[in-house]
């Protein structure tokens, strides 16, 4: 943005951007949102069109962020191991994007029916910007974000872990206890098989524990939505944690899966156990639903906040879930009625 490329760059996507009904200006929230849609919707400020502002804030969540990547690699690590890289590459930029224009393609015949303005942009002069400019820049923006974010970040992160972590049944949880405690004391046992087996313990009792949680209720009582999907429970239980930020699907599919919470994208035992769960048909449904669905519960606050009107946020989460739902329905059921597994 500094060096003046980003003009530019509007400019020569200006075509490009007028087959889905925008202008050039609107690939530059496009392009953020590959990196984090917060600041994409926050840079819709620059579209002089409040029309275009609107369907920009509306398409803008359909572009796959950075945090969607650790999901796209645990699956296509564990069921798609010999083109882990180009299917993660397919999710992370091919169909996020090719969803922004079908879907944009649709408002511009529908929603969005009108006259367009012409484009009209200065080009600024190149410039080399300053290492003092550059850091900034990142200071004011990070600083503007936590203001802005931190504190729904926090009441939601605190929300999430007490639907988790209660109701408590302790009769259970004193069993574990107690059979971690007869580990611990067990002589016969050498050193690596009791920290094996008490690692083991532990994260039972946390897959136990969210199972019979508030959390895990709701996933169950989610799972017929789900289950065309080819979902569990579990599955459902996911989709809701990532609500809160995308990554969290990953930590919360070691918990549920009994493997631990401190799990990547890229562990081999996570991968193992998701093998053993999903098939491909199944992974890719839900690559397709998370990459579709609602985006973190941040974006959304950003959506209220930049259109003013809660009947476009309600529209936009609705219409997203009902995307990724429609589009996870299509490949799952599509792929059974051809033979796929």
């Amino acid at each position: 943005e500094d060096t003046g490329y980003m003009a530019r760059t509007a400019f020569i996507m200006d075509k490009v951007m007028h087959t889905v009904g925008l202008h050039g200006k609107s690939f530059i929230p496009m392009l953020i949102g590959m990196g984090c849609n917060v600041p994409a919707i926050l840079a819709t400020r620059t579209l002089e069109s409040e029309r275009d502002r609107i369907k920009t804030i509306l398409l803008v969540p359909l572009i796959s962020c950075s945090a969607r990547l650790p999901v796209y690699v645990l699956f296509a690590g564990a069921l798609f191991p010999k083109h882990a890289g180009n299917v993660v590459f397919l999710f992370q930029f091919g169909l996020g994007t090719l969803a922004f224009f079908l879907i944009g393609s649709i408002f511009a015949k529908t929603l969005f029916k009108g006259k367009e303005h012409p484009f009209v942009m200065e080009l600024p002069p190149y410039r080399l910007p300053t290492f003092r400019s550059v850091v900034i820049h990142m200071w004011e923006r990070g600083k503007h974000y936590l203001k802005k974010m931190g504190g729904v970040v926090l009441v939601f992160s605190v929300l999430l872990w007490f639907l988790g972590a209660f109701p408590r049944d302790h009769v259970a949880e004193s069993a574990y206890e107690a059979r971690i405690e007869q580990v611990r004391t067990d002589q016969s046992l050498t050193e690596e098989r009791r920290g094996k087996r008490i690692a083991d313990l532990k994260n039972d009792k946390q897959a136990r524990r969210v199972e019979n949680s508030y959390i895990g209720r709701l996933g169950k009582t989610l799972e017929p939505a789900v289950e065309p999907l080819g979902f569990d429970w579990r599955g459902a239980v996911s989709l809701v944690t990532g609500f809160v930020a995308k990554e969290i699907v990953v930590s919360s599919m070691g918990v549920l899966y009994a493997v631990g919470a401190d799990q990547t994208g890229e562990s081999e035992s996570l991968q193992r156990v998701v093998a053993q769960h999903f098939t491909p048909l199944t992974a890719l449904a839900f690559m397709l639903f998370v990459l579709l669905y609602t985006p973190c519960v941040v974006a959304v606050v950003t959506v209220v906040r930049e259109l003013g009107s809660w009947r476009w946020s309600i529209f936009a989460v609705g219409y997203q879930i009902a995307v990724a739902w429609l589009a996870a329905f299509i490949v799952y059921q599509g792929g059974k009625l051809i033979g796929l597994t």
